[in-house]
């Protein structure tokens, strides 16, 4: 084990020193692994084996819906039962930085303090979904690590969000009072990927309408089992059936409802080990990794061996209209396949 290590480059001081709880170091190979860098991957490759432990939550919903404040109370409820858990907040990206603009991190300032939470803020970089590329590696190193707990806090809500469901264990949606035909959208998909169903700001007078409208949707499309019951792992994959998602009510400002959700996230891991879906996941989750490491390393091929100029004339000869995106593309990795071969005009 050393000495592939050593072949990959990694900093071995730097990942003992987050083994043993150094929250600078730990911080360092996670930027590494966000940015991409070959660091990144060593660390990843080499403490691969220490993952698949972690209970990964995902908590996602419309802006508004009050999710940071519910993670953070969330947070604190775990914290009092003596687990200790990371939170993965994915931020809008600054159009001009590339940074994360909301800050999550100074969104749960009494969360600051507590060594048992480790926190960090990450950009979604434009990527459809509110998860970045990068989100699944941090996630793994964060179990790697040893966190029991990793808790994904999305960006925003829509059909691109069941991305959220290809990385986390239990998938909790997160909704508001006043949603109105907001309701009809989640029939597109977000209603079929959750496991637990929130309706935050529940001390708001119209909160007993949103439950029902919720109701309704729920009975309307069935119970859709774990994860859309088969809508985002292969054919050749079991469908996992059998949790109905409880639709609850929290008031999160006040801290009301959240040992209840708590409850019923451990209630849903129960029903994952219990039933036998919890190695479909870890089945459906490898192979989400590995196919998103092989479109990041066909991108880089593609990069690589067919350069800007040929990007580019390719580009020009689909506005020109004499050649069709689809023959273009195809072309183009024909060219990527076989570098010393022309693209086809």
């Amino acid at each position: 084990m050393l000495s592939s290590r050593k072949a990959w480059g990694l900093d071995l001081g730097l990942e003992s020193a987050a083994l043993a709880g150094d929250r600078r170091a730990l911080a360092r190979l996670l930027s590494h692994v966000e940015n991409g860098a070959a660091e990144g991957r060593a660390a990843l490759a080499a403490l691969f084996s220490r993952t698949g432990r972690a209970h990964i939550i995902g908590i996602t919903g419309s802006p508004g819906a009050g999710k940071s404040t519910l993670v953070g109370k969330l947070a604190q409820e775990i914290r009092a039962y003596g687990r200790r858990l990371a939170i993965v907040a994915v931020d809008p990206t600054s159009p001009f930085s590339g940074g994360a603009l909301l800050g999550d991190r100074l969104r749960m300032r009494e969360l600051a303090s507590d060594e048992g939470v480790f926190i960090r803020s990450m950009a979604s970089r434009g990527h459809p979904g509110g998860i970045a590329h990068a989100t699944r590696d941090v996630v793994l190193l964060l179990d790697a690590i040893g966190f029991p707990v990793v808790i994904v806090e999305t960006v925003g809500a829509g059909q691109a969000q069941v991305e959220v469901a290809r990385v986390a264990h239990t998938v909790v949606l997160v909704e508001a009072p006043g949603m109105g035909d907001d309701v009809q959208a989640l029939k597109a998909g977000l209603m079929e990927i959750a496991d637990i169903i929130v309706v935050n700001k529940a001390d708001r007078p119209e909160a007993k309408q949103t439950v029902r409208a919720l109701q309704f949707v729920r009975r309307d499309m069935g119970s859709a089992g774990h994860h859309g019951a088969g809508a985002l792992q292969p054919a050749t994959e079991p469908v996992v059936l059998g949790w109905d998602p409880p639709i609850l009510q929290t008031a999160a400002i006040e801290s009301q409802g959240i040992s209840e959700l708590w409850d019923a996230i451990q209630a849903h891991r129960r029903y994952l080990e219990e039933s036998g879906a919890w190695d479909v996941l870890r089945k459906r989750h490898a192979r989400a990794e590995v196919e998103s490491w092989l479109q990041r390393h066909l991108m880089l091929l593609l990069e690589e061996r067919i350069g800007e100029l040929r990007m580019n004339e390719a580009v020009d000869r689909v506005l020109r209209r004499e050649q069709d995106p689809a023959t273009a593309a195809r072309n183009l990795l024909g060219a990527a396949l076989e570098p010393d071969r022309d693209p086809i005009a």
